[in-house]
């Protein structure tokens, strides 16, 4: 393991979560400048084994996936492959069906779409066919007018975004990730797990079940004046509203986060069908270094130009969310700072993922920051482990 010892107030925030018992097993990762200046990791990758976690043992990170897929059309964007503002029918004419014409690339970068939800289950046999999960989405109706709101499309956005890259290069996500970004730099991260990374990929505890659905471990706290952030309210009512929903089969939540069903799998997202699917919304293996590389070299303008990024960490989207129900933030397929992405900084952009994976860039600070883990939070985004790390760098510099 390495710290800077300017970065020493971060190795005992990490080491106080396992002596304290709130870790299984983890990995948190800081590049400064291009420094890999913290590389830690502690704890077993598998409970049942016993099998300890390695400075190479990758982790599945569910939503962290998002802001790699946004990277690799925004890729395709910057060689005139693809228009962000143009119908997405035009390269999958297809996707015109049902009113959907006017859609935009932007829109499904953002969540405004209005295809959360996939209507109809996905059976397992599809799982890693992602062209024949599109075409059913394809044939769907919008749920309201796109581009008239946002909510968040857990796990649609990346067959909708797949598709377009696959229509554009007959490629997937996951073989661009690694022709064009993970193998030229180095980087530890699979978009779809080949088997060898598979047999060494920590093996995710379940959050245990719940009582009250949390936005992050943190919470969503009233300020002094007794609002909510973001101006929504009471807290505890948009916690209650959260809760039904999460306790209701048919909600939006619940739709959109529950189809295809992991959990059809034994094992769930520790299945090497899971593992090795890419999906492009959740389908991300990496280890905490490779993530954190991933955003060192998105600051550094090795993976897309200064410009380009600038422009698609722009906030687009900002304020309730139809699927969680709260305040969400996002430019063209990074979260900006909100109640599901909480940052010390305003410049600070990426995805987390869902039961407390995080990674992020900060080019402002000159920072790429991850963390993965294989204990679960009961959290819809992020944990309070990773922001109290997060929190630990952002007062180390």
């Amino acid at each position: 393991m390495h710290c800077d010892p300017r970065f020493s107030r971060v190795r005992e925030v990490f080491e106080r979560h396992f002596a304290d018992g709130e870790e299984l097993g983890a990995a948190f990762a800081v590049y400064q400048d291009g420094e890999l200046v913290v590389d830690l990791w502690d704890g077993v990758a598998d409970r049942n084994t016993g099998r300890p976690w390695e400075r190479d043992t990758p982790a599945f990170a569910y939503s962290c996936t998002k802001a790699v897929t946004a990277t690799v059309l925004l890729r395709l964007a910057e060689r005139g492959l693809v228009d962000v503002s143009a119908p997405v029918a035009e390269v999958w004419p297809e996707f015109a069906a049902r009113g959907k014409g006017a859609i935009t690339v932007e829109h499904l970068l953002t969540h405004q779409s209005g295809l959360p939800v996939l209507e109809e289950p996905v059976p397992v046999e599809e799982f890693e066919d992602q062209a024949a999960i599109a075409a059913r989405l394809a044939g769907q109706e919008p749920l309201w007018e796109p581009g008239t709101a946002h909510g968040y499309h857990a796990l649609t956005y990346g067959f909708l975004v797949g598709e377009v890259v696959r229509r554009v290069t007959g490629k997937s996500v996951g073989e661009l990730v690694a022709a064009e970004i993970a193998g030229p730099l180095g980087l530890e991260m699979w978009v779809g797990a080949p088997d060898d990374v598979i047999s060494r990929t920590a093996r995710l505890k379940a959050a245990e079940r719940p009582q009250e659905l949390k936005v992050t471990e943190a919470g969503a706290g009233p300020d002094a004046s007794g609002a909510a952030p973001n101006g929504q309210g009471r807290p505890d009512d948009v916690l209650a509203a959260m809760t039904k929903a999460a306790l209701d089969p048919q909600s939006l939540m619940n739709r959109a986060l529950g189809n295809p069903a992991m959990h059809r799998v034994q094992g769930g997202a520790n299945n090497p069908i899971i593992l090795r699917a890419g999906w492009p919304a959740a389908g991300l293996v990496t280890t905490a270094r490779g993530l954190a590389g991933f955003y060192r070299s998105l600051a550094a303008g090795d993976i897309l130009s200064p410009g380009t990024l600038r422009e698609a960490t722009r906030t687009r989207v900002n304020g309730p969310d139809r699927v969680l129900l709260l305040d969400t933030a996002f430019g063209l397929g990074y979260m900006r700072p909100s109640l599901t992405f909480l940052m010390p900084s305003a410049s600070a952009f990426g995805h987390s993922g869902a039961g407390g994976s995080i990674g992020l860039g900060d080019p402002e600070r000159g920072l790429g920051i991850a963390y993965v883990m294989n204990k679960m939070a009961n959290a819809l985004s992020g944990n309070l482990r990773g922001i109290r790390l997060v929190e630990a760098v952002y007062q180390s510099i």
